[in-house]
């Protein structure tokens, strides 16, 4: 990659500052087009489908294949090298550059280059970049609040001449290709975690120098505690950190999506301490049965609609804490939760008689230390994944504002 730092002359004032004197500002509305097709699904036609779940940072998973079941459903129709774009609020990071035609639900947006104007490949760099993002970020609604088209379209763009945009859209190509690596390196170490907990914790393979049988106990007799947590009022305020159910819905506990409260004094007999795991009892079935182990990186308090579960001494909590989030287990989990309309429960007591097949203390440990040494490989192998795309943020910032030139 080649550069050249900025020269006075070769730039322009505009209202957006200091930009390259063969740039051009458009809304983006000049830019993009939002194509208004519709599908309705014939039962003789199979689409690919995209949700907006299933659209990532960069990349989209199909859903399935809409057809004739559907026919309630009106769907946006996108083509190969359409640009898609989550437009609620909560999904604002999650984009794509399609790289197939198909449909996606009213929920994303689907932009389209004027040919004459702008490069597929710079619109989604530009879609993608923090500042767009940034920008986006003003939405309507209460309840779900999204991102307005009269207030995005009209989002000023910068805009080089089209062999520039396309040797912009190569160099930050080089960062997608590392960062498309990294999350596979990625989903090879957790499919290899998952194979090995498949293993490891049912007894299908033993590790070197343990052959004793495991013995099936209740996990009642496993635990000191399991309890219910602290019920508080959501809207107190307070600067006490709380737990939620929302505090372990990525498997582990985010400190960023944890509630607070005002201090009380028979709030110490829910704090939590160090091995302590949390369960989701009270969940959508989806996501009934998760767990979070507290590792005591800060202080934390057990809060409503989420169980606590404290191993004894003669139980590795790690151990217990690999179980309870394995597949395994949440599917046995899943079989004796109570379903309503809109949740599911698990009743404490049906808990305490599940029956365990339980190892030796010693080898309890020696299948957590394993699991946790992949823990760690995962965790760089993610930190790795931040640095790339922290690295390409910063690229972008440059490239797309005129701060730094390439060479053509």
């Amino acid at each position: 990659m080649m550069m050249k730092s900025e020269l006075s002359q070769g730039y322009k004032v505009t209202p957006l500052g200091i930009i390259p004197k063969e740039w051009e500002i458009y809304d983006f509305d000049k830019i993009v087009m939002r194509p208004q097709s519709r599908h309705l699904p014939n039962p003789q036609i199979h689409l690919r489908c995209i949700e907006l779940e299933h659209l990532s940072q960069g990349g989209g998973s199909i859903l399935g294949y809409i057809d004739s079941a559907e026919q309630k459903s009106m769907k946006n129709e996108f083509d190969e090298g359409d640009v898609l774009f989550g437009k609620l609020r909560p999904y604002l990071r999650k984009y794509w550059l399609a790289k197939f035609g198909g449909v996606c639900s009213t929920e994303i947006w689907v932009f389209r280059v004027m040919s004459d104007i702008c490069t597929k490949e710079y619109l989604f760099n530009i879609v993608s970049s923090y500042n767009f993002i940034q920008k986006a970020n003003v939405s309507s609604g209460s309840k779900m609040p999204r991102a307005e088209w009269d207030f995005v379209s009209k989002i000023p763009i910068l805009t080089p001449p089209l062999s520039e945009q396309e040797k912009i859209a190569e160099i930050l190509s080089t960062w997608d290709k590392a960062i498309e690596k990294q999350i596979q390196l990625i989903q090879k170490l957790e499919l290899r975690k998952k194979g090995l907990m498949q293993q490891l914790l049912t007894g299908k393979k033993r590790l070197p120098g343990f052959t004793g049988e495991w013995k099936k106990v209740k996990l009642s007799l496993l635990i000191d505690k399991i309890s219910n947590g602290y019920t508080y009022d959501v809207n107190s305020g307070g600067n006490i950190p709380i737990t939620r159910i929302e505090t372990i819905s990525k498997g582990f506990i985010d400190y960023m999506r944890v509630g607070y409260t005002q201090y009380v004094d028979t709030l110490e007999n829910y704090r939590l301490l160090k091995g302590d795991i949390l369960f989701s009892h009270i969940n959508s079935i989806i996501h009934i049965g998760k767990v979070a182990i507290y590792k005591g990186e800060k202080e934390l308090y057990h809060g409503m609609n989420l169980l606590l579960i404290r191993a004894k001494q003669t139980m590795n909590k790690n151990y217990l804490y690999y179980f309870l989030s394995s597949s395994i287990a949440r599917k046995k989990v899943r079989s004796f939760a109570k379903q309503a309309v809109n949740q599911a429960s698990v009743n404490t007591e049906e808990l305490k008689k599940w029956i365990l097949n339980i190892p030796s203390l010693q080898e309890q440990t020696a299948i957590a230390n394993i699991l946790s040494s992949c823990d760690e490989e995962i965790r760089l192998a993610q930190d790795k994944l931040a640095a790339i795309k922290e690295q390409k943020k910063g690229l972008m910032q440059v490239l797309l504002t005129g701060k730094k030139r390439v060479k053509i």
